[in-house]
């Protein structure tokens, strides 16, 4: 007999090699290659597979296709039905992410429930959670009622034959299975542990494959790696049609569930929530909801509308610029990026003269909302300033615009969305691309200090 060679895959990215590596080939990280045992099975597998590619159909006109093949059905919750474009779509599969504890599980049960409350078909699979602790769960949030059945297990196969079954009920209504989580299944035609590369592929595939062919709804919920991606190959999200993320500090009660992709509706949405005492609750304008009670008379705090996705919200500022007593002076941010931080204080320095160079500077976005608009830019200078004064902004001010390496205020996108929005608000003045030009007209017009 031939002797079977040894290969090396990636735990990350699933990339094979005939040889060990300390570093992947394919995605470049370190220590993630371990030795695998050939599959044994491949070939029997992929004659399957080709039989099955023999007895598919041919391809078919797309005009005759009728066009309520993908209707979507309210899923219960009208916000979410926005956010996902018009709601569940029979044969659909949606993937979502996010830290442990953050509520992933509390929100699809709380989907289960709404949509077993309508009438549908509902499995809730839990490869996590025994029946007892589903039961405790659903008892707690006052979800119990008829039609929400449930199913705890590890085998790929069982999450498979709910899926079949819940194709369509006898009333005609599509079913909802979801699948928490995706990396807790292992199936039989796959090598590795649950968790796997192999696996993982193995099982969105199979789970995804079966619900294109039938009318129920798939959720699939991802376990995240520490740089907070969905853990897995990258494969998995291009597999599946919406893939959310869930986010939030576990020790706040606020959470920000976005869209990362969506082929029914927009890729750029968020919705907000609050954690209480019986799930998660919407908030239904979220535009100053991070905001929070404010003192418009103290130093180094200044409002910037800021864009995330198509939504404005109106978030705090807050910096605080103090005498160093270090040879190298702190620098530290809190819901920004570190880089652009340090970026925008040396346009400071040098476009204004100022000494920053002797103060640690220390920025955090208010609420707990982590955001990524060039349009904070402003907002920030305007901050850093008032703290490095010790000068409060005018009340009601707010700030909004890119700021580029000459000290220039840039127009940023979505600029009639925010005048809108910070006019429907109350507030001004208003400093902007339109206003200010340049750094030396925001001191001039916030301190009225002259540059030199």
């Amino acid at each position: 007999m031939a002797k079977q060679r040894e290969e090396f895959v990636c735990s990350a990215c699933g990339a094979r090699s005939p040889r060990w590596t300390g570093q992947c080939l394919g995605c470049g990280e370190w220590n993630t290659v371990r030795a695998a045992a050939p599959a044994g099975g491949f070939s029997a597998r992929a004659g399957a597979s080709r039989g099955r590619a023999a007895a598919l159909a041919g391809p078919e006109a797309l005009e005759d296709l009728r066009g309520d093949t993908a209707k979507a059905r309210p899923t219960g919750i009208p916000a979410l039905d926005g956010l996902l474009g018009s709601g569940l779509v029979p044969g659909a599969a949606l993937l979502l992410g996010g830290e442990p504890g953050v509520g992933k599980s509390t929100l699809l049960l709380q989907l289960a429930a709404l949509q077993a409350s309508l009438g549908h078909q509902v499995v809730y699979i839990s490869g996590e959670e025994s029946l007892p602790q589903l039961r405790g769960r659903a008892e707690r949030l006052g979800l119990l009622g008829p039609g929400l059945m449930a199913l705890a297990t590890n085998n790929a196969d069982e999450a498979l034959a709910a899926l079949n079954d819940l194709g369509a009920g006898p009333d005609g209504k599509p079913g909802l299975v979801i699948a928490d989580s995706v990396q807790t299944l292992a199936s039989p035609r796959a090598e590795g542990i649950p968790g796997s590369v192999s696996q993982v592929r193995t099982v969105s595939g199979e789970l995804v494959e079966a619900v294109k062919r039938s009318q129920a709804t798939l959720v699939l919920v991802g376990h995240v790696t520490k740089d907070g991606q969905i853990a897995g190959p990258k494969l998995l999200e291009h597999m599946v049609d919406t893939v959310l993320y869930l986010e939030g500090d576990r020790r706040d009660y606020s959470r920000v569930l976005r869209v990362l992709k969506n082929r029914f509706g927009p890729s750029d949405e968020l919705l907000v929530f609050t954690m209480e005492e019986h799930g998660l609750v919407v908030v239904d304008d979220p535009s100053t909801f991070f905001l929070g009670a404010r003192d418009a008379s103290l130093s180094g705090a200044a409002v910037s509308v800021a864009m995330d996705g198509r939504r404005p919200f109106a978030v705090e500022i807050q910096a605080l610029a103090t005498k160093s007593f270090l040879s190298i002076p702190r620098r530290a941010a809190l819901g920004f990026d570190a880089n652009r931080l340090h970026l925008l204080l040396a346009v400071l320095e040098k476009r204004l003269r100022l000494p920053l160079g002797s103060s640690d500077i220390y920025v955090k976005q208010g609420g707990g909302l982590s955001l990524r608009d060039p349009g904070l830019d402003l907002g920030l200078a305007a901050a850093v300033l008032s703290s490095f004064y010790d000068a409060p902004l005018p009340e009601g001010a707010a700030f909004w615009g890119e700021l580029d390496l000459n000290g220039h205020v840039r127009p940023v996108t979505n600029h009639d969305t925010r005048l809108k929005q910070a006019a429907r608000l109350g507030y001004g003045p208003l400093l902007h691309s339109g206003t200010c030009k340049t750094l030396d007209d925001l001191r001039r017009s916030l301190f009225g200090k002259a540059q030199g």
